[in-house]
């Protein structure tokens, strides 16, 4: 298939069922233009869901990487159920004036603490030249249905036509799969036999699953909690990059302890360095006068007894003397673990950015900016939870989704939104007065909350003076 070097893939909704706490709620990326930014943000009070979409991000990532699910995503589904589903629609941009308009839905079930995929299938319709095609499912794994490779056998007899052999190698593919417990659609045994077809009638499928798989694995970046908690507890700086080589995108965290220089190989060596450099190129902007360097102390051997590098990173600002980056605010900290990322999603349309919790340690004005500057002239795509409310001042009102009480409804837009109002007012009458189609705050008492805090006072002052007598 004479397909583009680089298609473009953007994520449009996300779709959770009995993930934590959310029964049935769904997520919308705006979607500007496919070369345009794309962002959104997640607001809600604490414990509604809003991690919850990061977290499915995460474990969908994994799942289109055809890795093994990871034994804690037993924790995240929803006890009662005993099962739980993801769906995520796409929009690749091909060549020929070619757009294909994909779904990618995970059913997946716990047994015994075990979890496994129970179904997996891909939807797709083709527009070209004007002219768009059904959605149709052109590949549905179910295992249960162990006497049948995938649906549907129109599928199948094209990806095998060329080459019988085929129907083993895919029945083989099948049982590895599930034996690792991983993708049948992205496991890389059967992906393999997938996206390499010869098939003329299957090529348009195999460009997806290719296309869907390279951006997985290069282009999605979801930086949960414990990034923030390797900050907070001064442990780790996990530096979220990508960088372009031989053609192709290195991707990863490269984590570096604050509490002591790191010795690197050479190649960990350059690759942080040319992090660095990245960085600041942006960072003198943002943190005037600030910048990063590695400090090298000199060759170390590893533990292999190869040569290393024992390396530091340090803050450098003007008239001031080098110090170590974990002597830095916690708020720097966690802007320099994000930034090349938000460098490469700045600049490419098929990066997709989601961080928990953006606003922690980040000076809100700054965090305002930052997100007006994204949307008006970044190309990727930016999905983020937040607390602090500085971005419903400054991002468009589709831009901007609410969790609520309901968890069969999680997440909405709030209504009756004009070009003239403030959404953050909107938003705390909204939490004041309601008038929204869902509930989106939980109600507390401050009377009832004072009570208990006097309560629990009393009770701490008794046991410190009951412990005290006893020192006596």
């Amino acid at each position: 298939m004479n397909e583009m070097i680089n298609p473009v893939v953007r994520l449009s909704s996300l779709t959770l069922e009995n993930i934590k706490n959310v029964r049935k709620g769904t997520v919308c990326v705006p979607m500007a233009g496919i070369t345009k930014a794309g962002v959104l943000g997640i607001y809600g009070q604490n414990g509604s869901g809003k991690t919850t979409v990061i977290d499915a991000l995460y474990f969908l990532q994994q799942i289109m990487m055809g890795n093994e699910l990871e034994p804690a995503i037993a924790d995240y589904m929803n006890s009662e159920s005993g099962h739980a589903e993801i769906t995520a629609e796409f929009i690749i941009s091909g060549n020929e004036n070619t757009l294909y308009e994909v779904g990618y839905h995970v059913q997946l079930k716990n047994i015994d603490s075990k979890v496994h995929i129970d179904r997996e299938f891909l939807n797709c319709s083709i527009t070209k030249n004007g002219s768009r095609s059904n959605k149709n499912i052109f590949m549905d794994y179910q295992r249960s249905a162990s006497n049948s490779i995938f649906q549907p056998q129109k599928r199948l007899d094209e990806l095998v036509s060329q080459d019988k052999n085929l129907l083993t190698d895919l029945i083989v593919a099948r049982k590895i799969a599930e034996k690792s417990n991983c993708s049948y659609i992205f496991g890389e045994s059967s992906r393999d036999i997938f996206s390499h077809s010869d098939s003329i009638p299957f090529e348009n499928y195999s460009f997806v699953i290719r296309t869907l798989f390279r951006f997985a694995v290069r282009d999605l970046f979801v930086v949960r909690n414990m990034h923030s908690g390797m900050i907070a507890t001064n442990f780790r700086l996990p530096m979220a990059s990508r960088i372009e080589k031989d053609q192709r995108g290195a991707k990863g965290d490269c984590a570096i302890p604050l509490m002591a220089p790191i010795t690197l190989d050479k190649e960990r060596k350059d690759l942080l360095g040319v992090i660095v450099e990245q960085i600041n190129t942006v960072l003198y902007t943002i943190i005037p006068g600030m910048n990063i360097e590695v400090r090298d102390y000199g060759k170390q051997a590893l533990d292999s007894g190869e040569d290393g590098w024992k390396v530091e990173l340090m803050s450098v600002r003007a008239g001031h003397r080098s110090i170590p980056i974990r002597m830095e605010s916690e708020g720097i900290i966690k802007i320099l673990s994000i930034l090349n990322a938000l460098i490469q999603a700045f600049g490419n349309p098929s990066i997709c950015l989601a961080i928990d919790q953006l606003d922690a340690g980040i000076f809100e004005y700054m965090l305002g900016e930052l997100l007006d500057i994204f949307q008006n002239s970044a190309k990727g795509q930016l999905i983020f939870t937040s607390h602090n409310l500085r971005a419903l001042e400054m991002l468009d009102k589709e831009s901007i989704m609410f969790s609520t009480t309901n968890p069969e409804n999680r997440y909405i837009h709030i209504k009756n939104v004009k070009g003239s109002n403030n959404l953050r007012s909107m938003y705390i009458r909204s939490i004041s007065l309601g008038g929204q189609d869902e509930v989106i705050y939980e109600e507390t008492d401050s009377l009832e909350i004072a009570r208990a805090f006097r309560k629990a006072g009393r009770s701490a002052q008794n046991d410190w003076e009951i412990s005290s007598c006893c020192n006596r």
